[in-house]
């Protein structure tokens, strides 16, 4: 017990001031991120949409994703990671703040769209700066601290927007607008000309020749490993839209149930994931651990059809964080060190457009395959495409 604390302490030792900076902004922002868990709900119960429109909507929400990512991508390399973030933060307080008045499949369509280019365009900037700002041997774990401190907003916001949900949905992009107001002035304050960590040249990725450093989009074994992760992502991102739709319509769950559930998820990943990153970081190799993250996430979606009863739903998603724990960070971190000091803007935007598309296709295919054939089929054809995408990962990171 005394060397499980002893490496839990660990995982969090070395990390930078501003790493911890970066990942209270973060915090903060998706605290108040109650708007997307709870979308497809808000539609089909407020807006009175049907499934397939709902799908529709949210496809909107992963085409302003890849576009955001792009964009964000492009600006960072040209303007530097302090001034994308700052605008996507500001601009996003009144896009929250006016959605409620959009009533129509085709308005909200376009109001989600804007919103997603806004708020998407601040993921490959955050990813360079956590990569700038964290110490060359602490590149995966800084990744990991991020994303832990938003999955702890994640467990906090879906929880605070059940109970808002309770009262009116408007509450909750009113709780999203706030959260991004205080992050935005968090994150103004404390990196304002703030430099990023000194490397040494050793330290530096060396390009092959004195020309240019090579586009992402010409790197053919990166593009392979970004399709598998596109696809991926297109499985585990069921959890942010048919499976609040399955939660409610098949296990009859209300919405403070549903925020519960997904809290949950969010409270595994805040426990576990610098434990666990730190011991994968020890003990196994990046192509093994992203290899266990995708097979963990067939099995937390095959164990959705099984009848069991409602503690099922939560060893799903217990498997489902465990995934998230085990594949994500190293994929960033491969994303990272695969790209040099140059053109770390395109790689981690093309890392990020690979989640983006997954946005896109995630509900876009969900909705139609859970009301076309049922939910259970949905369920284990995602577990099937996850086995596949387990194996080729696996051996596409091995020989990057």
């Amino acid at each position: 017990m005394k060397e499980l604390i002893r490496i839990y302490i660990d995982s969090y030792r070395g990390l930078s001031r501003p790493a911890w900076m970066l990942a209270l902004v973060m915090l903060v922002n998706r605290t108040g991120a109650m708007v997307l868990p709870f979308l497809s709900i808000y539609m089909t119960q407020a807006l009175g949409f049907t499934i397939q429109e709902v799908g529709t909507v949210l496809a909107c929400f992963g085409l302003g994703a890849v576009t955001g990512s792009w964009l964000g991508g492009w600006l960072t390399d040209r303007f530097g990671n302090f001034w994308v973030q700052t605008l996507s933060l500001l601009l996003s307080v009144p896009l929250f703040l006016v959605i409620p008045q959009f009533t129509s499949v085709e308005a909200v369509s376009i109001a989600i769209y804007v919103l997603s280019v806004v708020t998407e365009s601040f993921r490959p900037a955050n990813s360079v700066s956590v990569a700038r700002y964290a110490r060359p041997e602490n590149i995966t774990r800084a990744f990991s601290l991020n994303r832990m401190a938003i999955n702890l907003g994640f467990s906090i916001g879906p929880a605070l927007g059940g109970f808002l949900a309770s009262i009116s949905y408007h509450w909750i992009f009113y709780g999203n607008a706030l959260g991004a107001s205080i992050a935005t002035l968090t994150f103004i304050l404390f990196f304002y000309k703030r430099k990023g960590t000194v490397r040494t040249k050793q330290a530096e990725p060396i390009p092959a020749s004195s020309q240019a450093p090579k586009s992402p989009y010409r790197d053919w074994l990166f593009l392979l490993f970004s399709l598998l992760c596109c696809i991926y992502a297109i499985c585990f991102f069921q959890l942010l839209s048919t499976m609040p739709l399955f939660y409610q319509k098949g296990h009859f769950l209300n919405e403070q149930q549903i925020g519960i559930i997904l809290g949950f998820s969010g409270l595994i990943v805040v426990i576990f994931e610098m434990l666990l990153v730190h011991i994968a970081e020890r003990r196994l190799n990046y192509a093994s651990s992203i290899f266990w993250g995708t097979a963990l996430c067939a099995v937390s979606f095959a164990l959705l059809p099984l009848p069991t009863g409602y503690w099922i739903l939560y060893a799903s998603i217990f498997m489902l964080s465990i995934s998230e724990i085990l594949a994500m960070p190293f994929m960033a971190s491969v994303a990272v060190k695969r790209a040099s000091k140059q053109n770390q803007g395109a790689y981690m935007g093309l890392n990020a457009l690979a989640f983006s598309t997954a946005h896109v296709f995630s509900p876009f295919l969900g909705t139609r395959i859970a009301d076309n054939y049922g939910f259970n089929v949905l369920w284990w054809g995602t577990a099937t495409v996850l086995v596949g995408v387990a194996i080729g990962l696996y051996f596409v990171v091995r020989k990057m």
